[in-house]
C-alpha cells in the first residue's frame, strides 16, 4: 500500500543518542522495524504524541541509510520537553516527509561544494553532506565549516571527528565562539571564519543555522564574489502543517512548507521582507 504523508503512522523510537547537553538524536523505525518511508536529503517529518502535541523536523539521516530516519532535536518547549524525556522502545506518531529536499542530483550535482552551518543548523545539513558522501564520485571537493558557542554545543562531534574529517576530499573547519580549554581549534564566529578562510568562488553554498548567522554569511560570502545564485539555505523554522493548510509559513505567494523549505538566496529576494 502507498504510503500517504497525510496520515500519521505509529513509530518506535529504538535509540537515542545525547549529542549536547540540550540536543538528542533520535532514531526511529517503523512497527514492523523498517524505515518508515523514503524522503530526499533536506525534508522534514511530523513527529507527535497524542495529548502533549506535535512538531516538524528535518531528518538529519541520509536517504542512504536503509534501515531509520533519524531526527536531531534540541531542547526548546513542549513538544521538544517530552521529546527529551523519552527512553527507547517508546511508540510516536509519524508522517511525512514534507518539502522540497536539496538539488543533490540537479544543481549539486559534478560541483564543488561549501556546507557552512552553526549550532543546531548542522542537523538539517547532515542528511545531505552523508548523501554526497555516499555518493562521492558525483561531487567535486567538499568543505564544512561548523561552528557553535562551545566544544560541547557542536552536533555530532564523534561521527565529524572519527569519520567527515578522516575522508579524502572532504575538509572540516570547525569553530567555537569563544576560547575555553583543552581546545585546540579556531576561535571566533562563523562568518568572520568564513572570511578567514577565503574559498574560491567556483563553489556551490549551503548555508544553516540561527538566521543572524545566515544573514553575516551571506554578507560575507556576497564580499568574496559569491552569487546568491549559488548559495541555497533552508527555512523549515517557518514550517507549521507541512501540507499548506495553516498558512502560517505563506511569505508572499510561496508556502515554505509546499515551495521549500529549501531555497536559493536569489529567490528569497524576490520574496517580500518579513521572513
Amino acid at each position: 500500500m502507498r504510503h500517504d504523508p497525510l496520515i500519521p503512522m505509529v513509530a518506535q523510537v529504538t535509540d537515542i543518542r545525547v549529542d549536547t547537553p540540550d540536543v538528542k538524536t533520535f532514531r526511529v523505525v517503523g512497527l514492523d522495524g523498517k524505515k518508515p518511508f523514503v524522503h530526499l536529503p533536506g525534508q522534514c517529518a511530523m513527529l507527535s504524541m497524542p495529548g502533549v502535541g506535535e512538531a516538524l523536523f528535518s531528518i538529519t539521516s541520509s536517504p542512504t541509510n536503509p534501515d531509520y530516519l533519524e531526527f536531531s532535536i534540541k531542547k526548546c518547549g513542549c513538544v521538544t520537553d517530552w521529546l527529551h524525556a523519552m527512553e527507547p522502545g517508546q511508540q510516536i506518531t509519524l508522517r511525512g516527509p514534507y518539502g522540497n529536499g536539496f538539488p543533490v542530483e540537479g544543481a549539486f550535482r559534478g560541483q564543488d561544494l561549501l556546507f557552512i552551518a552553526g549550532g543546531i543548523g548542522l542537523a538539517p545539513l547532515r542528511s545531505v553532506i552523508n548523501y554526497v558522501r555516499d555518493n562521492r564520485d558525483n561531487y567535486g571537493a567538499v568543505d564544512i565549516v561548523y561552528g557553535a558557542r562551545s566544544q560541547a554545543d557542536l552536533v555530532d562531534y564523534p561521527e565529524i571527528l572519527e569519520q567527515w574529517c578522516r575522508e579524502p576530499g572532504l575538509d572540516v573547519h570547525l569553530t567555537i565562539d569563544r576560547a575555553e580549554p583543552g581546545w585546540q581549534g579556531h576561535v571566533g564566529f562563523v562568518p568572520d571564519y568564513v572570511r578567514e578562510l577565503g574559498f574560491a568562488t567556483g563553489k556551490t553554498a549551503v548555508i544553516c543555522g540561527p538566521p543572524v548567522m545566515i544573514k553575516f554569511t551571506l554578507a560575507a560570502l556576497q564580499e568574496m564574489g559569491f552569487r546568491k545564485e549559488q548559495v541555497y539555505t533552508t527555512m523549515e523554522l517557518r514550517m507549521k502543517c507541512g501540507i499548506g493548510k495553516c498558512g502560517r509559513c505563506n511569505i508572499g505567494d510561496q508556502y515554505v512548507c509546499k515551495d521549500g523549505p529549501v531555497f536559493r538566496c536569489d529567490q528569497l529576494d524576490r520574496l517580500p521582507d518579513e521572513y
